[in-house]
């Protein structure tokens, strides 16, 4: 029989995300394929360090040692790579024991139309149009942050922090705020504190989580997972009532009203952080990696954004 991945969380990782390529994609941008080609060729044994997303993905397939018959979570390479260049990253794989099998090696192509085909609840990549692309089509997906190098849980907890407005929620609320200030957003969340919020690219992934939870049990599962939202009250009851309606479980909220979130996620342990604004992504990705979640249809132009960053490998 096939094997079904309907009964999976599945998650697609680009290489970028799961290893240290900053060399190797500095070749890539500077000197072009066939110095990138040759670097790794000459390189191919020598094993990659870990990456932004190598904690958060060696934790959750580690959910799968509970019962290897029954595997809960499956991790998916999807890399603009060759399969000339993929072995390193495989070579790789193999010596930190990852129990990763299957890979998309698109060859410099869009890996967006493979992701509904591997039913991908979760896309992690350095590539932005990757990334913008899955979310137009209904994927959580967020662009991971490669700037810094990271530590990893110790305690064997996964730990993941979500914005709340445009990442579990639409940005409906977030829009007013923009265009007419925070009275104004505070007015409509008070008026609408009964009606739920509707979905973000992010619904259907913290739901999968509350999913596997569930089937492992929810005093046994490692998974934590926190809402960090500039939001406060009088705005806090919306959002409460929202996740009330879809059943869904947050270990800890923050509604900071301004504050600062990246000490937050610091304290919090975050292996990763979900934000729609890299106002808030940048500063925090010095402590914990970090992703953000561009918007659908392509993104809102916030002041302080950043530009659009550097293509995976």
């Amino acid at each position: 029989m096939p094997y079904k991945l309907e009964d999976k969380m599945v998650i697609g990782v680009s290489s970028r995300a799961l290893f240290d390529l900053t060399t190797e994609n500095e070749i890539f941008e500077k000197e072009g394929l066939d110095a990138y080609q040759s670097y790794q060729f000459e390189h191919e044994k020598d094993i990659l360090a870990p990456g932004p997303g190598f904690s958060l993905i060696k934790s959750l397939l580690a959910l799968n040692d509970r019962d290897p018959e029954n595997p809960l979570v499956e991790v998916i390479i999807m890399s603009r790579n060759s399969t000339n260049t993929s072995l390193r990253v495989f070579n790789s794989i193999k010596h930190y024991g990852l129990k990763i099998t299957r890979a998309v090696l698109a060859s410099g192509s869009s890996l967006s139309p493979y992701l509904q085909a591997f039913k991908t609840d979760l896309f992690l990549s350095a590539y932005e149009d990757d990334v913008q692309n899955a979310i137009n089509s209904g994927i959580a997906a967020g662009m991971i942050l490669t700037d810094h190098s990271y530590s990893g849980a110790t305690d064997g907890s996964i730990r993941i922090a979500f914005d709340g407005d445009a990442v579990l929620f639409d940005d409906a609320s977030e829009a007013i705020y923009k265009e007419k200030g925070l009275k104004a957003f505070e007015e409509n969340e008070e008026i609408n504190a009964d009606n739920p919020l509707d979905e973000g690219p992010f619904a259907g992934f913290l739901k999968k989580l509350t999913w596997i939870r569930n089937q492992i049990g929810v005093d046994e599962c490692p998974i934590r997972t926190a809402l960090v939202t500039a939001r406060s009250a009088p705005a806090h009851e919306r959002v409460i009532k929202t996740l009330r309606s879809w059943n869904v479980r947050l270990d800890e909220a923050f509604f900071l009203g301004g504050v600062e979130k990246k000490e937050i996620l610091k304290a919090f342990g975050a292996q990763i952080f979900f934000d729609d604004q890299s106002v808030h992504t940048d500063p925090a990705s010095e402590e914990v990696p970090s992703a953000r979640v561009p918007y659908k249809g392509g993104k809102l132009k916030y002041e302080g954004e950043a530009e659009t960053g550097p293509g995976d490998t």
